[in-house]
C-alpha cells in the first residue's frame, strides 16, 4: 500500500499542471475517506455527502473529456452530469439496501440517496459560489486555493449539519 501511496504521489507531482474544475488529488481523497469512513462507523448520510460530491466531479471530468474529443450537442453538460450522478444506483446493487423513507409528507427516498443529492448539490454550489466570488474580485481569488477550499468546505458543513441534525430521524414522519 505504501509503494502504491508513493508512486501516486511521484507521478501526480510530475504530471503536467492543467485548468481543471476539480482537482486529481481532491477526488482521490474523497474516494479514499468513502472506504476509510464507513469502516470507521461515520453515518451513511454523511459518507452520501461526500459521495454526492464525488460523482459530481466525476460529472465534472466527463464534461472535460467531451471537450476534449470536441463532443457538443444540446444539453450536454447536463445531461452528462445526470448520468454520471445516476449512476450511484450500482451500488444500490451491490451491498447498500434501499430503504425510502417519507420525507416532508410526500417524498419516498432513501436517507443515503438523499444526503447524496444534497452533496452533489451543495459541491456544485460552492463550485458556483467560487466563480461568483472570483467574478466580484476582478476575476482573481481572493487567497491560494479558494478554489478547493470554497466547494470542499461546502461539503464539509453540509456533512456536519448531517452528522448533528439527522435528517430522517425528526422530519421523516411530518
Amino acid at each position: 500500500m505504501l509503494k502504491l501511496f508513493s508512486f501516486l504521489s511521484v507521478a501526480g507531482l510530475s504530471a503536467k499542471a492543467l485548468a481543471n474544475p476539480a482537482c486529481a488529488v481532491c477526488t482521490v481523497a474523497i474516494g479514499a475517506s468513502l472506504s476509510i469512513a464507513r469502516k470507521l462507523g461515520v453515518k451513511d448520510e454523511v459518507v452520501g455527502v461526500w459521495a454526492g460530491a464525488l460523482f459530481a466531479i466525476l460529472g465534472y471530468w466527463l464534461m472535460r473529456w467531451f471537450d476534449k474529443k470536441g463532443w457538443h450537442f444540446a444539453h450536454r453538460d447536463g445531461l452528462l452530469m445526470t448520468l454520471s450522478l445516476a449512476s450511484i444506483g450500482f451500488v444500490y446493487m451491490g451491498d447498500l439496501n434501499y430503504n425510502p423513507i417519507l420525507f416532508l409528507g410526500f417524498l419516498y427516498i432513501d436517507s443515503f440517496l438523499f444526503a447524496f443529492l444534497i452533496g452533489a448539490i451543495g459541491f456544485i454550489g460552492g463550485m458556483k459560489f467560487y466563480e461568483w466570488m472570483k467574478a466580484h474580485n476582478g476575476g482573481h481569488a481572493h487567497f491560494p486555493f479558494e478554489k478547493v477550499v470554497v466547494p470542499v468546505l461546502t461539503v464539509f458543513i453540509l456533512s456536519l449539519l448531517f452528522h448533528y441534525y439527522p435528517t430522517f430521524g425528526c422530519i421523516g414522519g411530518l
